[in-house]
C-alpha cells in the first residue's frame, strides 16, 4: 500500500482521536524536541515525497538537501502469530470490539485487550520506534525520519489499522479473522451473544451498528412447563449473570458508563431479590 501526502500534517487540534494523540503524546515527550522540530518543518513544507507499507513496515522516500530523496524505513516489534491469536480470540468475545473494528472505528478500550495478554499497542517510548535512513546524518531519529514520525500521526487518524500493520497484522487479516470468529460464535451458540456484525464500510466515517439476531419467543407459553416436575427438586435463586454481562461495554464515555452501569445493577439485584421472594412465595402456596 502506497500513500502520497497531499497536505502537510495537522498536530495541533484540541479535539483528537485518542489513538492520534497517543502518537503525538509519544512525539511531545521525545528528550531531543529540537531535532523533531526540524522534522516538523520537513513534513510541513512537503519534503515527504511517497510512503508505502511493506509489510509491518514503513518506507518512505523523503527530499533533503541532495538531489536524489533520501529512503528510510520505520517499524515497530511486529507481534507473534500466537500473541496475535490470542488477541484476536479476545477480541472476538466482544461484540462492540468486533462490530467497532469491522465498522473502520478503534475502540476505545482495545488496549486493554492487549495488556491483558501481556502485550502493548502502542510504544511506551520513542526508543521502541525503530528507523534507519541512508542520509549521511549519524544520529537518529534525523529530520527525515522525524519528518514522517509527524506525517504518520495524520496517517493513524485516516486510517486506525495501520498501528496493527505496524504490529504485524493489516486491515484484510484482522477482519477476516475476526468475520470468521464471530461467525463461528453465532453457528455454535458460543461468545458472550448472537451479535452479527457489518461489513466493513468502504468509508470509516460509515459507521455501522450490530444487529442482533434472536429466536422469538411465544409469550403465552413462556412459563408452562409438560412435564411432571418434583417441587422437592426445584430451587429457587437469583441468576449470577444478567443481560448486561451479555450486552459487554455500554457505548459511553467511561465515567458515564460505570455510573450507568452500577445503576443498572443495583436495579437488576433489587428486582432479581423480589421475584425470587415472589416465586418462594407461589411455591410454598402449591405444597
Amino acid at each position: 500500500m502506497t500513500r502520497s501526502p497531499s497536505m502537510p500534517p495537522n498536530y495541533e487540534l484540541d479535539q483528537e482521536a485518542w489513538w492520534v494523540q497517543r502518537w503525538v503524546d509519544l512525539l511531545n515527550n521525545y528528550r531531543f524536541k529540537k531535532r523533531l522540530e526540524r522534522g516538523r518543518r520537513y513534513a510541513r513544507e512537503g519534503h515527504i515525497l511517497n510512503i508505502e507499507y511493506k509489510g509491518a513496515k514503513v518506507i518512505a522516500l523523503v527530499q533533503g538537501t541532495a538531489d536524489e530523496p533520501y529512503k528510510l524505513s520505520i517499524w515497530l516489534d511486529a507481534f507473534t502469530d500466537e500473541d496475535w491469536n490470542y488477541v484476536i480470540d479476545s477480541l472476538a468475545e466482544h461484540a462492540l470490539f468486533s462490530a467497532q473494528l469491522l465498522a473502520g472505528e478503534m475502540p476505545d478500550d482495545i488496549e486493554g485487550v492487549f495488556t491483558a495478554n501481556g502485550l502493548s499497542l502502542f510504544p511506551f517510548q520513542l526508543s521502541e520506534v525503530h528507523s534507519k535512513c541512508d542520509c549521511p546524518d549519524p544520529k537518529n531519529p534525523c529530520k527525515h525520519i522525524a519528518a514522517v514520525y509527524y506525517q504518520l500521526g495524520d496517517f493513524f487518524r485516516e486510517d486506525p489499522f495501520i498501528l496493527f500493520q505496524l504490529r504485524g497484522r493489516d486491515r484484510a487479516q484482522i477482519l477476516a479473522t475476526l468475520r470468521q470468529k464471530r461467525q463461528q460464535a453465532v453457528t455454535t451458540g458460543d461468545g458472550e451473544d448472537a451479535t452479527t456484525v457489518p461489513e466493513a464500510p468502504e468509508s470509516t466515517a460509515e459507521v455501522a451498528a450490530p444487529t442482533a439476531t434472536y429466536t422469538p419467543v411465544e409469550v403465552t407459553k413462556f412459563w408452562q412447563y409438560d412435564h411432571p416436575l418434583d417441587p422437592s427438586l426445584v430451587v429457587i435463586t437469583p441468576s449470577s449473570d444478567t443481560v448486561l454481562d451479555v450486552l459487554d461495554t455500554i457505548p459511553l464515555p467511561v465515567n458515564d458508563a460505570r455510573i450507568v452501569m452500577a445503576h443498572l445493577r443495583d436495579l437488576y439485584q433489587t428486582v432479581s431479590q423480589q421475584a425470587a421472594m415472589k416465586a418462594l412465595s407461589l411455591q410454598a402456596d402449591d405444597k
